[in-house]
């Protein structure tokens, strides 16, 4: 549990948007998960380092959640501080360079590269999430990913200290972006270029319906569950190992796609995880290949 100082401190700073004791499964995308010992919403840049430096001050954990996607949260929640962005979303252009801040959507970044006329993005339509998220875990498909389109990343160090860096100077790996620890993405540069709106709005058709046409994306889920290993994809190991459609509770891997765990009202994340433990185990018995998570999983069991 948070101490007592802090929470006064929280609820000073942020009153009605600092909340403590607050269920998570609103606030994810899989719709299952614990209490966190505080769910707070911040506005802007200043609220932010502020409440990171006590955060660090408190030596309390931090959480930062964006819209919910890619993370799981267990039963029993999370002990410290989950953020979301309340703000940081505006969007602005120069010239081929389109400047977005962390909590704008998935949907709200692409419609306006689209209206913009400026083509590179349409991989990512279907990528939900924020801008925050995309960057943090370079999102991306089979095709492209974040750091193929970035031009700068912006962040606020765990001390509360903003900064910025060209895409040259970071360093990307699969499903994830270096940046100092405790670091929270504030805002993303992209480096795209002029197109006809009316063709990148096609391609973008394009690509959401091969998108429905392959995964459960009217049901709650995190998206994928597992990496794709070197030279395979997840979701066909899993299926091969006949495990599409398997249930645990009130949460299955999908019959659309097995790299997917969806939920139906009731499920807990002890569902999923055996899921995700089921899938493991017999993807390596047939393979010997060991599955790793691209969901981040935190908090404690029940």
């Amino acid at each position: 549990m948070i101490d007592a100082d802090l929470r006064d401190e929280l609820g000073a700073l942020l009153d009605r948007r600092a909340a403590f004791d607050e269920p998570l499964a609103r606030a994810t995308s899989l719709r299952v998960g614990g209490p966190a010992d505080a769910l707070v919403r911040v506005d802007d840049g200043a609220e932010l380092a502020a409440v990171l430096r006590l955060c660090s001050a408190h030596s309390t954990p931090v959480l930062v959640l964006g819209a919910g996607f890619n993370t799981l949260v267990r039963d029993g929640g999370f002990r410290g501080v989950a953020v979301r962005l309340g703000g940081f979303r505006e969007i602005s252009q120069d010239g081929p360079v389109l400047r977005a801040g962390a909590g704008a959507t998935h949907t709200q970044v692409t419609r306006a590269a689209a209206e913009a006329g400026l083509a590179g993005l349409e991989f990512a339509i279907g990528i939900p999430g924020t801008v925050g998220g995309w960057v943090a875990m370079n999102a991306g498909t089979r095709e492209r990913e974040m750091r193929d389109v970035l031009a700068r990343v912006e962040w606020v160090t765990r001390e509360g200290e903003p900064q910025a860096a060209d895409r040259d100077a970071l360093v990307f790996e699969y499903r994830h972006t270096r940046l100092p620890e405790g670091s929270v993405v504030t805002g993303a540069r992209f480096a795209l270029r002029p197109d006809d709106p009316e063709r990148i709005r096609g391609r973008m058709r394009e690509q959401m319906e091969a998108r429905r046409a392959s995964q459960p994306v009217d049901q709650p889920s995190c998206g994928s569950v597992f990496k794709n290993p070197p030279g395979d994809h997840a979701g066909r190991l899993i299926e091969a190992s006949g495990l599409k459609g398997q249930r645990a509770g009130e949460a299955a891997i999908s019959d659309l796609h097995a790299n997917f765990i969806v939920t139906r009202p009731g499920a807990r994340a002890a569902d999923v995880l055996e899921l995700i433990e089921l899938a493991r185990e017999r993807v390596r018995e047939r393979t010997g290949i060991e599955l790793e998570t691209e969901a981040r999983i935190v908090g404690e069991p029940a």
